[in-house]
């Protein structure tokens, strides 16, 4: 393959951005010359990185934006929600644009380019569970997913379910990459009977109920244990959440707040666990159809999966017989599931992660990556 001269836009910081940051990387194999337009990255010699202030909104600037988006001012509201100032005097080959919100900037700056547009959600119901989203932004998000989509050369999103419904909707039909781990060459770690670790790793987000893996614990006997691995959050109401959480779990000593460990030891150190949760409850159409780094984190870590059904998560715990699915999204429905494990089955469902690791990892999305800028 030719180096390209590639532009990769992300209103993200790529630190904690994993799939942002997985595919900087798969460019960077392929020896092509990249510039990152991101809020914040990791220095690296190889890249042109251009730095964008995140998105602060002041009173002044809410009431202003409040009133654009309620006028359906599309236009101006974009302007004035994203307005970076870029002139890039530089010529690009392809642009990859993460997000509907960075393709208005992607057009402004592309020139000659292709653009592949890489939808991390489904934009139009991102936060519909939301009223003051629904009321402000479902209208706008429309609107940008009309007017770009039909124009972007390629598109990719994480999961088949999400695709579906761009393609349904916006005639682009997506190809799915979905936001698998590297591959890890790892031994499984055998279960003690006596004490079954479980985990969970990712954001204190309220909308993702992670009190009901707090709840489950009163379901479960003695030999379990529960530790939850929460990024730092920054925003307010985030910060609460977490608050209240460890609140909690101070009735029951089995559950621990652990420190987050950097990403490139979370898979080692999950390791060390025997199953990792992950029962998000489908209140919008993005929840009812992920498919998060946190469960091909917990495979390449080989351990099993105790999860609620969601379809694209459910089909791949049971096609690789690697943990159980809960009935529901209830908190003792899967603990019940989790109940009757033992040790031994908990083993098998470990051995059976080093197949789904070779198979879900990756470096099979970097060749499909490869293969998009390939027919371009």
């Amino acid at each position: 393959m030719a180096s390209l001269s590639i532009l990769v836009i992300s209103f993200s910081n790529l630190k904690t951005d994993a799939r942002v940051k997985r595919h900087v990387n798969f460019l960077l194999n392929a020896g092509h010359k990249i510039t990152l337009v991101c809020h914040d990255a990791e220095e690296n010699a190889t890249i042109t990185l251009i730095r964008v202030s995140p998105l602060k909104l002041t009173l002044v600037k809410k009431m202003i934006s409040g009133v654009l988006l309620l006028s359906r001012l599309y236009s101006a509201a974009y302007r004035y929600l994203y307005g970076y100032q870029l002139r890039l005097n530089q010529k690009f080959d392809i642009v990859l644009s993460n997000d509907i919100e960075t393709l208005p900037l992607a057009f402004q700056l592309k020139g000659q380019a292709k653009i592949i547009f890489d939808a991390h959600e489904y934009a139009p119901r991102h936060f519909e569970d939301k009223f003051v989203w629904r009321l402000f932004f479902q209208g706008f998000n429309k609107y940008l997913c009309q007017k770009y989509i039909p124009k972007v050369d390629r598109m990719m999103t994480i999961g088949e379910g999400i695709a579906h419904e761009y393609e349904k909707n916006y005639g682009q039909k997506p190809v799915v990459i979905t936001n698998a781990s590297a591959y890890y060459d790892m031994e499984t770690r055998k279960t003690n009977s006596e004490k079954i670790r479980l985990v969970h790793q990712g954001i204190a987000t309220p909308s993702r109920k992670l009190e009901l893996m707090l709840e489950m614990m009163n379901h479960l006997d003695n030999r379990f244990t529960l530790d939850l691995f929460l990024v730092t959050p920054t925003h307010r109401s985030n910060i609460l959440y977490l608050r209240q959480l460890k609140e909690i779990a101070k009735k029951d000593p089995r559950i621990n707040f652990p420190q987050p460990v950097p990403a490139n030891e979370l898979i080692r150190t999950l390791n060390q666990y025997d199953i990792g949760i992950t029962i998000i409850p489908p209140v919008n159409f993005n929840y009812a159809n992920t498919l998060p780094n946190k469960f091909f984190e917990c495979i390449q870590a080989r351990i099993a999966q105790a999860i609620g059904p969601i379809p694209e998560m459910k089909k791949i715990t049971e096609t690789y017989h690697i943990g159980v699915v809960s009935d529901d999204f209830d908190s003792k429905s899967l603990a019940e599931k989790i109940q009757q494990l033992s040790a031994e089955q908990v083993d098998a469902l470990k051995a059976n992660c080093a197949a789904a690791a070779r198979a879900l990892n990756a470096g099979k999305n970097e060749k499909k990556l490869n293969e998009i800028i390939d027919s371009l």
